[in-house]
């Protein structure tokens, strides 16, 4: 299975990538401020180590907005190589009390301009249209707020469009409006609700980038990542990391950490290879 993918089939990515979420603070979105130069240093070391593949958001900052991903991004890589693919997503909104909702159409221009600000650049990458909040909101229409992503699209704003925290009628919703690249969906060991979505996206080409990789702030509890794990010698939360590598050729892997020393182990799963009996264990 290769090592690359080409997101869009013209965006090639190493598929062990980067997700800078909690580059702003430890606890995600909106909690304490961590030093922005070590996030700044993360970065740096992420590239490194040969990621190619960023993923962000506008709203992916720390309690106040001090500390923000995007400005991170900028400040440590900018000119950026010309093989970085920064992705980013829209769809959530902050309100002034701190609580989000979910953006209009009307609000999405002003939503990729932030992005397009913040990272310095005159055309993002790719941007995923981010619905719902920790589950796919099945039955919810996303066909509005997505023509108006494609819109923007058209006038050369974004290059590719992406969809998160989706299900299977979402997916075909929105590839009836305007090509889709890319999905982002909560996916790991101990949560494999989206096989089927991964499977539809594996048939059309389609990248499959699970977000919270490692289980979002939990520790991967399993006995079969951890008798896999045992046998290699390391980490459970990196057999967690391979098996996603493993699982699909449309996989990509974007875990995050504000540590280069965690980040150094994340990228160390390049070098792990499961077995037949691996993947059997696993399964």
């Amino acid at each position: 299975m290769s090592n690359e993918f080409r997101i869009g089939g013209d965006l090639a990515v190493n598929r062990l990538g980067f997700g800078a979420m909690r580059l702003p603070s430890k606890e995600g979105m909106g909690g304490p401020a961590r030093d922005p130069e070590t996030g700044r240093a993360v970065l740096r070391r992420a590239v490194e180590l040969g990621v190619n593949h960023i993923d962000t958001a506008d709203f992916y900052v720390s309690a106040g907005g001090a500390v923000r991903a995007n400005t991170l991004i900028r400040e440590a890589l900018h000119p950026y190589a010309s093989d970085l693919v920064i992705a980013t997503k829209v769809g959530p909104v902050r309100r002034p009390d701190g609580f989000r909702q979910a953006a209009t159409p009307a609000d999405l221009r002003g939503l990729v301009e932030a992005n397009l600000e913040g990272l310095g650049v005159d055309r993002l990458d790719l941007v995923y249209l981010r619905i719902g909040r920790m589950e796919p909101p099945h039955g919810e229409s996303l066909a509005e707020r997505f023509e108006a992503l494609a819109a923007l699209r058209e006038e050369g704003l974004i290059r590719h469009l992406g969809i998160s925290n989706v299900d299977l009628d979402h997916l075909e919703e929105a590839r009836g409006i305007a090509p889709v690249v890319a999905v982002q969906n909560q996916f790991h060991a101990a949560k494999r609700d989206d096989v089927e979505l991964l499977s539809a996206c594996e048939e059309a080409g389609i990248a499959f980038v699970p977000f919270f990789p490692l289980g979002g702030g939990r520790e991967l509890d399993d006995e079969r990542l951890a008798k896999v794990a045992a046998r290699h010698g390391v980490a459970v939360s990196q057999i967690g990391l391979a098996w996603l590598l493993a699982s699909s050729p449309v996989t990509l892997a974007i875990p995050g950490t504000g540590s280069v020393s965690h980040l150094e182990d994340n990228m160390a799963v390049a070098g792990i290879t499961l077995s037949e009996e691996d993947l059997a264990d696993l399964s």
